[in-house]
């Protein structure tokens, strides 16, 4: 059954903080929902649903639910890294279609920044995962799992560093006109590449920020939606899908956005062309690449071209992206900032964004995420919205 225009988007918020050094993740979590039932114009008592990821301190989500006070009727604590939150809307919806909830609360938080956590540190799922005796030998961490994804894409494709750098240079654009961005500088190509490497060929400028923070979302009935003083967004198309190393036989050139993106675009009855405004996961800048051609803004290996010259600033190209600034300029919450993307997005089809970045009559936003590694196993999730 379709989700078309099943649920709203009624509250979103993003918490302020980049660095909380006083606050505990559970904190977090418990002010970003006050900052999106406020934003809605609801109370506590009015949820029934609560969906987290693996981000939720202790117990997870149900040590949410005791911490906040929370009696729902209905919970998900869907784990699919950095794609969680919007695959969360997604299954919000659902939910409400079945008649399990009416008001759905989603909320992220960490303080990967307070806790000194990085892309440079090795990644260790456990024995228990299958793969693991493979692969911890060879001393996996995140950035050098994108950066062999980057390797590729050049290798195949021909991109180049400097395409790259245009993904930053965009988001940089943004940035500067967000006051809580972590980093406002506008850059340049040349400041991107001449950045210090990290993992060969990204360099630092080519890597996400690593901050606290966190942020909420909340999901309701139309009828709900119709009843609140908010613009509506509706919940037009969404799709998830997770790709592995498939027994071996690896291929680093697309994410599993080439399958949730066409599923959400099928759902929406819209085309990628019909799109005003995309918010795309950005822990690197080759994520954001891939994503744009997996979705199929552009064909599989013209990205590098899609993305240069300016084509995703606000403004200037065909494709604004991540007007906040993005993982890649404003914040990283939990090292998983998928649910920055559906905020943004709705920020946008709200009219609310930054007046420098706002899209004119913005009324069709697109929100993805991956999570896990895009060099290995990770989830995709793709969410098509629309101003009502």
């Amino acid at each position: 059954m379709s989700i078309k225009r099943q649920a709203c988007i009624v509250g979103a918020y993003e918490h302020p903080t980049r660095k909380a050094p006083d606050k505990t993740v559970a904190q977090l979590h418990a002010e970003s929902a006050r900052g999106a039932l406020e934003d809605a114009g609801l109370s506590l008592s009015d949820v029934d649903g609560y969906f987290c990821a693996g981000d939720a301190p202790g117990l997870g989500m149900l040590s949410m639910v005791d911490y906040m006070g929370l009696r729902p009727r209905h919970v998900d604590s869907t784990e699919t890294g950095g794609s969680s939150y919007i695959a969360h809307v997604a299954h919000a919806t659902q939910a409400i279609m079945a008649g399990k909830c009416n008001v759905a609360l989603i909320t992220l938080a960490g303080r990967p920044r307070s806790e000194a956590s990085s892309g440079t540190q090795p990644r260790n799922w456990g024995p228990n995962v299958p793969d693991t005796p493979f692969e911890t030998p060879y001393g996996p961490v995140t950035v050098n799992m994108y950066a062999m994804v980057a390797q590729r894409h050049m290798h195949e494709f021909g991109t180049t560093a400097e395409q790259l750098a245009w993904i930053k240079v965009a988001a940089s654009h943004h940035a500067q006109h967000n006051p809580n961005a972590m980093l406002r500088d506008v850059v340049t190509v040349e400041d991107v590449v001449n950045s210090p490497m990290i993992s060969d060929p990204l360099h630092k400028l080519d890597c996400c920020v690593v901050s606290d923070g966190g942020g909420a979302l909340i999901v309701a009935r139309p009828e709900i939606a119709r009843s609140l003083k908010r613009p509506i967004v509706n919940v037009l198309g969404a799709g998830e899908a997770p790709k592995g190393l498939n027994g071996g036989k690896v291929d680093l050139s697309y994410s599993g956005a080439a399958w949730s993106g066409p599923r959400a675009f099928a759902e929406a009855g819209v085309t990628p062309a019909d799109i005003q405004y995309a918010s795309i996961y950005d822990s690197f800048t080759i994520t954001v690449l891939m994503q744009l051609e997996d979705l199929g803004f552009c064909k599989k290996g013209e990205g590098g071209k899609f993305v240069a010259d300016g084509n995703l600033i606000s403004g200037v190209g065909k494709l604004p992206f991540n007007t906040d600034g993005g993982g890649l300029c404003n914040n990283h919450p939990a090292n998983r900032g998928g649910i920055t993307k559906v905020i943004e997005a709705v920020r946008q089809l709200r009219g609310e964004a930054h007046p420098a970045v706002q899209v004119k009559n913005c009324t069709l936003a697109l929100a993805q995420g991956t999570g896990g590694s895009l060099g290995a196993r990770h989830g995709s999730a793709t969410l098509i919205l629309e101003r009502a």
